[in-house]
């Protein structure tokens, strides 16, 4: 479908100077491109929000294209668990500023491109004063709560949105353009009940799985950009590495959508942490909880005096094969209710997963069947290597 210009007009007074030809000739002289496509690159301005999975192969890539103007948004620090995945970060980056550290390999890729560095959370209180100065913006990012913020701010100004989204072998990408199409919300007006969906810190993922969809994000905004081809807009794009299989399916706007609607309810910016039941501002990682709980330095004391305790831990074989707690019992979550039995009721049961979101569904579950003495570990087993076994293998 042909899509209104993005850049209106400003592209026209853009020139390249010799260097950039000699860089850029590989595009210039495709037809779909050529001069005036390469012009509106160097025009362009795009946001990346998040210099992670996603974010690292769509900015390498939007960068060597040419895009003139690159926002990058990232609080966060380069973790040795990182590299597996984030490829514009290496081995001497660890413990970097994510911003900075993209930034570096940038600039080396193509001095060209300006960067701006936003090194800060992306909030309802800055998310309007950032996007505003973009024409598109890529979400790279990887929890509901960013989501739903990202694809309000872009409809309340009417910018289009390229999405990506990765798990473990799956990976969708479409682009959610305001102007003509449908949203985030339309795909998804409720966020699923917190705890339910898993992060890619919980679950894992195929390191090269974000390569692909962040190249596939990266093509699309070049496509906007240039005003070619067929965007993904009205599309959901699923792709399956372990089968190696690509599966569109139709988005269609609702009507009844709360952002951009001619009546909306929503006008503005909200607490999206509430809207999506992440309670006390707790993170995806480290969700709040409700009942009893235990640090790992009070749990050593216990277990070294010989309290008859149960510790419970409800991770993956897999993970249980990385790393473990002495003396804890493994029920993985999925086959708790099938081995209900094993849990003992008379005793303290202290709960754990890595860093708390499915020990505390394992102990809403328990609570359900009549379970009172329980108690979840605090931080999970990454907590426990922090405060306990700082020796322990961590993943």
């Amino acid at each position: 479908m042909p899509l209104p210009d993005l850049l209106n007009g400003r592209w026209a007074d853009m020139s390249l100077t010799q260097p950039e030809f000699a860089r850029y000739s590989r595009h210039v002289i495709m037809p779909e491109v050529g001069l005036d496509g390469q012009r509106k690159l160097k025009a362009a301005k795009v946001l990346v929000i998040g210099t992670g999975g996603l974010g690292s192969p769509l900015a390498l890539y939007l960068a060597a294209a040419g895009v003139g103007t690159l926002g990058l948004v990232d609080f966060d620090v380069v973790d040795t668990s990182n590299l597996q995945r984030q490829i514009i970060h290496g081995t001497a980056d660890v413990g970097r500023s994510k911003c900075q550290s993209a930034a570096d390999r940038l600039r080396d890729v193509n001095p060209e491109v300006q960067l701006d560095l936003w090194e800060s959370q992306f909030t309802s209180k800055n998310a309007l004063d950032i996007v505003k100065h973009y024409d598109i913006v890529v979400d790279g990012t990887d929890n509901f709560p960013t989501r739903y913020l990202v694809n309000d701010a872009c409809v309340l100004l009417n910018k289009p949105n390229v999405y990506g989204s990765i798990f473990r072998f799956d990976g969708q990408a479409t682009v959610f353009d305001p102007r003509v199409g449908p949203c985030y919300r339309c795909l998804y007006p409720e966020p699923p009940p917190p705890g339910e969906v898993p992060s890619c810190a919980e679950g894992g993922v195929l390191g090269i799985l974000p390569g692909v969809i962040g190249c596939i994000q990266a093509t699309e905004t070049i496509k906007l950009i240039l005003g070619i081809g067929e965007p993904l807009v009205g599309r959901l794009l699923h792709y399956d590495a372990l089968n190696m299989t690509f599966k569109t399916y139709k988005i269609r706007r609702d009507p009844k959508w709360a952002v951009g609607a001619p009546h909306p309810t929503i006008k503005g910016l909200i607490d999206y942490e509430e809207f999506c039941g992440v309670r006390g501002g707790a993170t995806a990682a480290q969700p709040a909880f409700g009942g009893s709980d235990i640090t790992p330095e009070q749990l050593k004391k216990r277990i070294d005096a010989g309290e008859n305790l149960f510790v419970l831990d409800v991770r993956n074989p897999n993970e249980f094969q990385i790393c473990r707690i002495p003396g804890t019992v493994l029920v993985p979550l999925p086959e708790l209710p099938a081995r209900l039995a094993e849990v003992p009721q008379d005793r303290e049961v202290i709960v754990h997963c890595k860093s708390g979101m499915r020990s505390q569904k394992a102990i809403d579950f328990l609570k359900a069947q009549g379970y009172t003495k329980l108690v979840n570990l605090t931080g999970g087993i990454l907590g426990w290597a922090d405060k306990v076994d700082p020796g322990m293998p961590r993943y």
